[in-house]
């Protein structure tokens, strides 16, 4: 899952961030309200959170939750703030966010307020997803392999593997490029190595393998790779 991160407090938006890639989330943090519009508004890059402080330089985090529900965009939207009376509260939620948190809050309860914002998302419920044999669960930030005896086998990903198999899974028998892969997966300004994608591929296959999940990803030469789903053998 991808998260647009908007604050502008150095040593915040750098423990938040820490956090989140700790969690396996590709996250974008910018410091400025206008560049996170930018990145709002970008179409090649799709974000299924937002968490958003309130007071930014540009636009604020009130300013650009207006506009995405003017555009009837519905990304889930936290909003941090050092506002905390009750007539801020209302004017943060009345401008569109789903959630709030006030400063300074401990990171266990913004994982939580964030694993809520998913189980509420029509595109994240339920908590995990399934694709023949194959599960995935976001709460916990497990893959296992289920069996013809409904064993399940674990699968130990790092991060960038585990995103990269929830994008496989969410597009299922269709092609797609390396560019899209990283389009998504790396973050906006991230510069990895033009073969950063075949080897992130190439150690999830080897994985998948280990685990008797053979010939899943299959290599489209000259354009990409294209997911093949199976049918469940269940």
């Amino acid at each position: 899952m991808r998260v647009l991160l908007v604050e502008d407090e150095p040593d915040l938006g750098t423990a938040i961030y820490r956090v989140l890639n700790r969690e396996k989330y590709v996250v974008d943090w910018v410091q400025d309200g206008s560049e996170a519009w930018a990145y709002l508004d970008n179409s090649s890059v799709h974000y299924t959170l937002a968490i958003l402080d309130w007071m930014l330089p540009g636009l604020t985090g009130v300013e650009l939750c207006q506009r995405l529900r003017h555009q009837n965009n519905p990304l889930p939207i936290l909003l941090l703030t050092a506002k905390d009376r009750m007539e801020d509260k209302v004017a943060g939620l009345d401008a569109g966010a789903d959630d709030y948190l006030v400063k300074p809050f401990v990171m266990a309860e913004l994982l939580a307020r964030l694993r809520a914002l998913q189980r509420r998302s029509p595109e994240l419920h339920p908590q995990q997803l399934q694709v023949s044999n194959l599960l995935l669960d976001y709460g916990a930030h497990t893959v296992c392999w289920q069996d013809l005896d409904e064993r399940r086998s674990p699968i130990a990903l790092t991060a960038k593997e585990f995103q990269t198999l929830e994008y496989f899974m969410k597009h299922p028998n269709q092609v797609v490029t390396s560019q899209q892969i990283m389009n998504q997966l790396w973050e906006v300004g991230a510069e990895p190595t033009s073969n950063a994608v075949a080897a992130q591929i190439r150690l999830l296959r080897r994985k998948l393998t280990e685990v008797g999940c053979d010939g899943l990803i299959e290599t489209i030469h000259g354009i990409g790779y294209r997911f093949n789903v199976p049918h469940a053998s269940k």
